[in-house]
């Protein structure tokens, strides 16, 4: 590989560029996180760069990274419910945070041999994650018609080997709480922890809660609750990746770090998964939290309520579209007599980016928008494309699959080659719908191996000139 001017590496990653979803703008309602603050992106780069070549290694090296990492964890608490014994880290993203909450719960408990996790249906996949990391067990609670879960059922899935009950606030499929205090005063009866996973949009449910939304309790002002995690880089508006688990107090805390002394080298320490962690992250949240304030994303809690309320409405008015409960930041819709697969594709090609949801067990398959502040201007011009749309995929029916696809299904490069997908970077179709269409009806276990397979067949080695 041979050294190329600075210029050109910077043109090559615009030319990129060109092929990603749009980050800002409203159009695009999964994966980022748009307030339009004019001005914040700029702010944020400039502190990333300040601090992108510092280590969190070592705090004692380079004590400014303490110092925000601990403002951090403090401004965190202060919205969610901590006390004066609340203690944290930061971590680079929800999936970290809740593979460390598993951990400290299972090495609390080492006279456990067989340590087990219970949690709805509905928790996130990451903690599914974790406990396979962790070589935990998975109880998982199932939710009735309305998409919550039955606290008595959580509290009946307790058992001796449970070390870990997890619960959402908001989940990330529909946006519903769970009913957070009679699953934490469960586990506290059981004497076992209890994580609240408020990753995704648990940032703004106070600030909802201050604009009048019947927000119920979750967080550690619940009895019971013994650990809540929340990512920065999505509600709070920070740059991509962190994230803060809290702990009521620094006794819970204690088992998540590891430790090691046994070799020639320094002791490590670390209270996160990895070792060396760049400051740059660290750094542009702080920066981020700290112009923002309360007031900022009280604001930003306004205008993104104006957007839900607004999605909302243009669902409803949508003949063959449901609208499903409405609780946080989310607006997630089913259908009676539309293929949503379809649907997502009409919406992409007028520029919008949904995310398309697949049936599991009596759930039905549901899109999924995840609203931000920059949503709020274009709420009509979605509600009209949304119609649009619809008439669009209504006219088109659903998807056919090809004969003979489930035949195949042992092999991915058959399946890719019959739904016309080949290998490589660029090799995505303008239209998901049949790709969908297949996941959804193929059970989760061969859903996850089609997907695994698939992901290999794009991540292959370029050749760089």
């Amino acid at each position: 590989m041979k050294g190329v001017p600075a210029e050109q590496v910077l043109a090559e990653l615009a030319e990129l560029r060109k092929a990603d979803l749009p980050t800002h703008g409203g159009r695009l309602f999964a994966y980022v996180y748009d307030p339009a603050v004019p001005g914040l992106d700029e702010l944020a780069a400039a502190a990333y760069a300040s601090s992108a070549h510092v280590n969190g290694l070592d705090p004692t090296a380079f004590p400014s990274l303490l110092r925000m990492e601990n403002d951090l964890v403090g401004m965190a608490a202060a919205v969610l419910g901590g006390g004066p014994a609340t203690v944290g880290s930061v971590t680079s993203g929800g999936t970290e945070s809740l593979i460390l909450a598993v951990k400290a719960a299972r090495d609390a408990a080492p006279h456990i041999a067989e340590p087990r996790l219970v949690m709805p249906v509905t928790a996130h996949a990451a903690l599914a994650k974790a406990a396979a990391y962790l070589r935990v067990a998975l109880d998982v609670v199932p939710v009735g018609a309305d998409l919550r879960v039955d606290p008595a059922a959580v509290a009946a899935a307790i058992g001796p080997s449970t070390v870990l009950v997890a619960c959402s606030a908001p989940s990330y499929a529909h946006g519903l709480i769970d009913p957070v205090e009679p699953i934490a005063a469960a586990a506290a009866a059981a004497g076992v922890r209890c994580h609240v996973d408020a990753c995704f949009g648990g940032w703004t449910l106070p600030f909802l809660r201050r604009l009048g939304e019947p927000v119920p309790p979750f967080d550690l002002s619940v009895p019971g609750v013994t650990s809540i995690s929340v990512d920065l880089h999505k509600y709070a508006y920070a740059p991509k990746g962190v994230s803060v688990l809290l702990h009521r107090d620094e006794q819970l805390r204690l088992p998540q770090y590891f430790g090691y002394a046994d070799w020639p080298g320094y002791t490590m320490v670390n209270p996160v998964i990895s070792s060396t962690r760049s400051g740059g992250p660290i750094a542009a949240a702080w920066a981020t939290l700290r112009h923002l304030g309360d007031d900022g994303y009280l604001a930003l809690a306004a205008t993104t309520l104006e957007a839900v309320r607004g999605l909302a409405a243009a669902v409803s008015a949508v003949d063959g579209l449901v609208l499903l409960p409405v609780e946080s930041t989310v607006v997630a819709f089913q259908s009676t007599s539309v293929d949503l697969f379809v649907l997502a594709d009409e919406l992409a090609a007028r520029g919008w980016h949904t995310q398309p949801q697949f049936q599991h067990g009596d759930i039905a398959p549901s899109v999924h928008l995840t609203v931000t502040a920059a949503v709020a201007p274009r709420v009509s011009e979605f509600a009209a494309d949304l119609a649009a749309s619809v008439d669009a995929a209504r006219a088109l029916g659903p998807v056919a699959l090809p004969d003979g696809i489930f035949d195949l299904l042992g092999s991915v490069e058959a399946v890719a080659a019959a739904l016309g997908v080949g290998s490589g970077p660029s090799v995505l179709p303008d239209r998901m719908a049949v790709i969908n269409t297949l996941l959804n009806a193929a059970p989760p276990a061969v859903r996850e191996q089609l997907l695994v397979a698939f992901l290999s067949l794009l991540q292959r080695p370029t050749s760089v000139g």
